[in-house]
């Protein structure tokens, strides 16, 4: 079979293609004399002109994309103009210091904070590195960096990927993608997933293969193989090629093969997504993330601002389902109205839902902002993300049925999903957000690429979190969907379904994949192999289980 480099797969397909690194130039200001008195105003001017110029650039981007990336580029742009290191940079050049430098060296700063306090601070590392240098380049007067330019179809292969990095991919240019760092729900996994490409995240081996080497990348098996015959090369790409064929012709609705349907629905975060996600083959939006219009806004929108938002992406599905989550903000979510506290261990702070504690008019206004939106329409399902006690979940119930609004909560704590029963009688639904309960159940970093194995969704631990919501729900007869990563795996996705799940929402673009894979297979082989996957000791043992259980 030839050496091989291992990672995280998050986007299947298989590619055969050279590769073309991306290498990030460090900057590192040259020795230079103090700027005099009389110029230091223009310095800072100069500055905050550049500042602004890269902020601009990101929105531009974001302007142009959808969904999540433009979520993620709006963040990035925020974090540009961020005071917290703008503010001491700006000290800096009062003081006598060069622009670059000062620049630089608060930005590095920032940069060794969120690598010390680790988690979904570390993920934004990335893109601080990018501001600073994409400032550096505008300070010196030259392009700012960005992509090589291949002269053919090529994987791209970097440390890490920022999000503008990201957003600016030619498709045509760079078939795949793999990474050195980031982790499945990092930036760089979560574009790729909007795109299409295959994308391996975590390949901590990725040095050893040369600019222009040609490789054969396996998203879904999560390897590169540096030196595949040609023999078997060609029988992995002629499988894939059958895969995607059948996948592009599939149409929906989902069902096994012996008739049992399946809710696929679409994650969504604005209303072009919404369009885009309302032209495939799905039954709805399971999860409307909200919170793009909150990011880097210096104050709330109005709550006829916000209908507004929320109308664009109602009317985009008309009379199919859209669940809606209200703000989740918090951690690598920049929210400046939302009064944020820096906390040591964000992850684990005030995000989600626990914002209302302290701004409890934040959720009344949106609610009624959701309920504006959908006056002339069904009413939407509405969710709060973060919710870990049932007193938590009665409250919020009831803001949304006075509202005439269908109340549910997200399961993202083990809390949540121990105590599914007693939740179950609050609300009308719940949605497993399976990539915090894996993080929260395992007690590891989802960011960290060193600990992507703890974070799997097919870790039995978190399986068996999702089976005894799944059981619950049963018993109470109301919905329960998952909206995490998990449900874009086709096989993770038949396990789902066999332990209870009722619906699960994804990436427009993975659906037809889960779609084809739910029709090959029975109810009685999906319960099987949930079975099989509950039993296993370990991720990868559950994951070959229930690929063998399906494929008998």
């Amino acid at each position: 079979m030839g050496r091989t480099v291992s990672g995280t797969g998050v986007v299947a397909g298989v590619v055969k293609a050279p590769v073309v690194w991306l290498r990030t130039a460090q900057i590192s200001p040259e020795p230079c004399a103090p700027v005099e008195q009389q110029e230091r105003e223009a310095e800072a001017e100069r500055l905050r002109e550049a500042v602004e110029a890269v902020a601009l650039g990101y929105e531009g981007r974001g302007a142009r994309a959808d969904g999540q990336a433009a979520e993620v580029l709006s963040a990035t742009a925020a974090l540009a103009r961020d005071r917290g290191w703008l503010r001491p940079a700006l000290g800096q050049v009062s003081a006598g210091r060069p622009a670059v430098a000062a620049m630089a060296s608060a930005i590095d700063e920032f940069v060794a904070v969120f690598t010390q306090i680790g988690g979904v601070m570390a993920e934004r590392v990335a893109d601080l590195r990018d501001i600073r240098n994409r400032i550096a380049a505008r300070l010196a007067g030259n392009p700012e960096p960005g992509l090589p330019h291949p002269d053919q179809p090529s994987i791209l292969l970097a440390d890490d990927l920022a999000p503008a990095d990201t957003a600016d991919l030619d498709p045509e240019l760079f078939i795949a993608i793999a990474t050195r760092l980031g982790g499945p729900t990092g930036h760089t996994a979560i574009i790729a997933r909007q795109r299409g490409l295959p994308c391996l995240v975590g390949v901590t081996d990725l040095d050893e293969i040369r600019d222009g080497e040609t490789v054969v990348l396996d998203g879904e098996a999560g390897v590169i193989h540096r030196d595949l015959g040609n023999a078997e090369a060609t029988r992995l790409l002629d499988s894939d090629a059958r895969r995607r064929a059948v996948t592009d012709g599939w149409h929906g609705p989902a069902h096994t093969a012996d008739g049992v349907n399946v809710e696929l629905l679409a994650n969504v975060a604005d209303g072009d997504s919404a369009v885009a996600a309302a032209a495939a083959p799905v039954e709805g939006a399971g999860l409307f993330r909200t919170e793009l219009g909150f990011l880097g806004a210096p104050t709330e929108p109005s709550v006829h601002d916000q209908a507004e938002r929320y109308s664009a992406v109602l009317r985009a599905f008309g009379s199919r389902k859209v669940v809606v989550r209200t703000l989740d903000a918090g951690t690598d979510k920049p929210v400046p109205f939302a009064s944020l506290p820096d906390e040591p261990n964000p992850a684990l702070g005030v995000r989600g839902h626990r914002l209302t504690r302290a701004q409890p008019g934040l959720l009344s206004r949106q609610l009624d902002a959701i309920a504006l939106a959908s006056a002339e329409g069904p009413a939407p399902w509405v969710m709060a993300p973060m919710i870990s006690t049932v007193d938590e979940a009665a409250e919020f119930a009831a803001q949304c049925r006075s509202r005439g609004l269908t109340p549910g909560v997200m399961v993202e704590v083990p809390a949540a999903a121990l105590m599914a029963d007693r939740f179950l009688e609050e609300v009308d639904f719940v949605s497993i957000g399976t990539n915090d309960l894996a993080q929260y159940t395992m007690a590891a970093d989802r960011l960290s690429p060193e600990l992507a194995p703890l974070t799997d969704p097919w870790q039995p631990a978190v399986l068996k979190l999702v089976a005894m919501t799944a059981d619950a729900g049963q018993r109470a007869g109301k919905p329960v969907g998952v909206c995490g990563e998990a449900a874009s795996d086709p096989i993770l996705a038949c396990v789902l379904v066999g332990l209870g799940v009722t619906s699960l929402s994804m990436a427009h673009l993975s659906v037809p994949s889960v779609g084809v894979q739910l029709a090959e297979v029975t109810l009685a082989q999906c319960r099987a192999a949930a079975q099989q996957a509950l039993s296993a000791p370990t991720a990868a043992a559950a994951r070959e289980a229930a690929r063998a259980e399906l494929t008998r």
